[in-house]
């Protein structure tokens, strides 16, 4: 018998096939049993009837949910299906009757289901979730491909801090000297920049905040592309594309998946270019009259009643975006907005600043709308050797560990420019889910190390 995948049915309407997979559910009524089989590709309802064989019958009857089975039958067309058929079973072998299964269709608190993650990800919205994921990578490294870049993946393990020694992870290398788990490929993507031009690293960074904010992990997986010769413009540009590109392609493959998750796609089919593009001078101003506004209206009063404030002190210039600042810029467009120029007190050595005002570096992040924040950070990267040798000691960094970055200045230094995409928030933006925990197989968070 031919073993076929549940997306493979639609094409097999009319022939006697065999599935492989598990139990999601199952209902009977008096002569029928109706068994919801997963496989990894989709669910497809399996419909057992009781005068065909007794023996199917009662080993259908019996089936505990996640039992693994076997399921021979004939593909029927069914317009009531979401996926536009199901199967009349004539066969049946159960590889494992499960019972006691721990995630029961009742609600379970988070902290349970977090506890059982590796069972968790068998459910229907979560399998979708994983989905979509795995459509966002592959939109990534299309992207990339299709314009050029080459992939050349950077280290895991690195002898210093890329962006701020406190949110390092340090561990031993074998015994001599310390190393560090990546909190980006930045620095090694500058190099293989130099050499290939146009190149991208994809992989796992870590960073040691003890955070717990629904947008932040300890591990997670960051997409940074680097290009020769390019400004800070130069990367709004490809980073606009590169969103459009994920955003089509995750409406046009993974519809089912978002109506299970039940996302609203008008917000994502309103994702169109071009992206507002604000100076940080103007975010602030925003921010300003926002808080200004709010306290000349103050929660409680008028059409105001029961309003949440947004704001809990006055935005000045110099500090960093918070997420409600985040929020509060990107809801004034509904769609992605890039901020640039940011001051160059809160941003990496690396940068490079604006020769007409040096206080500004040529930064640029990309907040998404619906509340979900920076998605994108990047800039155009200092190209002076005097210049990073004065901020490695501004910032208190060993020069001695950066000579090999410094190297890149003195054998051909050019403009460029570069920026990081967590595949996470992206996940969780697409999907509209709120929390990144579940965005990612098995999270890694400040209390949570396990499964």
């Amino acid at each position: 018998m031919q073993h076929v995948y549940i997306d493979q049915l639609k094409d097999k309407i009319g022939s006697e096939v065999t599935l492989k997979g598990w139990l999601y559910n199952s209902r009977s009524s008096g002569k029928l049993v109706f068994l919801q089989l997963r496989d990894g590709t989709g669910i497809v309802q399996c419909v057992v009837f009781k005068g065909s064989d007794e023996d199917v019958f009662e080993r259908a009857k019996s089936l505990g949910q996640e039992s693994s089975i076997i399921v021979t039958g004939t593909v029927k067309e069914d317009s009531r299906s979401p996926i536009g058929v199901e199967l009349d079973v004539t066969g049946l072998e159960v590889l494992q009757n499960v019972h006691d299964y721990p995630i029961t269709p009742k609600e379970h608190g988070t902290e349970f289901l977090m506890d059982n993650r590796h069972l968790w990800i068998r459910s229907k919205k979560q399998h979708a979730v994983l989905k979509v994921r795995h459509t966002i990578i592959k939109a990534v490294r299309d992207y990339f491909d299709g314009q050029g870049f080459t992939l050349a993946d950077t280290p895991i393990f690195t002898p210093a801090a890329c962006e701020g020694t406190t949110t390092l992870f340090e561990v031993d290398y074998f015994g001599d000297e310390k190393a560090y788990l990546t909190q980006s490929g930045q620095l090694y993507n500058e190099a293989t920049a130099m050499s290939l031009g146009k190149t991208y690293a994809f992989g796992p960074t870590f960073r040691a905040e003890k955070s717990k904010t629904r947008r932040h992990l300890t591990e997670f997986w960051m997409v940074e592309p680097e290009v020769a010769y390019a400004n800070y413009e130069d990367m709004m540009d490809l980073g606009e594309g590169l969103i459009l590109f994920i955003v089509e392609r995750v409406l046009n493959d993974r519809r089912l998946e978002l109506e299970t998750l039940e996302r609203d796609i008008s917000k994502l089919e309103a994702i169109t270019s071009p992206f507002p593009r604000l100076h940080y001078d103007d975010a602030v101003k925003m921010l300003q009259e926002g808080y200004d506004m709010e306290r000349r209206h103050p929660a409680g009063e008028g059409e105001d009643s029961g309003k949440v404030p947004v704001f809990q002190q006055r935005f000045e210039w110099g500090g960093d975006f918070g997420s409600p600042d985040e929020t509060y810029l990107s809801n004034q467009f509904g769609k992605p907005v890039w901020v640039h120029h940011f001051p160059a007190a809160i941003k990496g050595f690396y940068f490079e600043v604006d020769k007409d005002r040096p206080e500004c570096a040529l930064g640029i992040d990309l907040l998404a709308p619906e509340g979900y924040g920076e998605i994108i950070g990047g800039g155009e990267r200092a190209s002076s050797l005097e210049y990073l040798e004065q901020q490695l000691k501004h910032h208190g960094l060993p020069q001695e560990t950066f000579e090999w970055y410094l190297d890149l200045r003195r054998y051909g230094s050019v403009p460029h420019a570069g920026f990081g995409m967590g595949i996470e928030r992206t996940v969780a933006w697409m999907c509209g889910i709120e929390h990144v925990r579940e965005t990612i197989p098995f999270p890694r968070m400040l209390y949570r190390l396990r499964p």
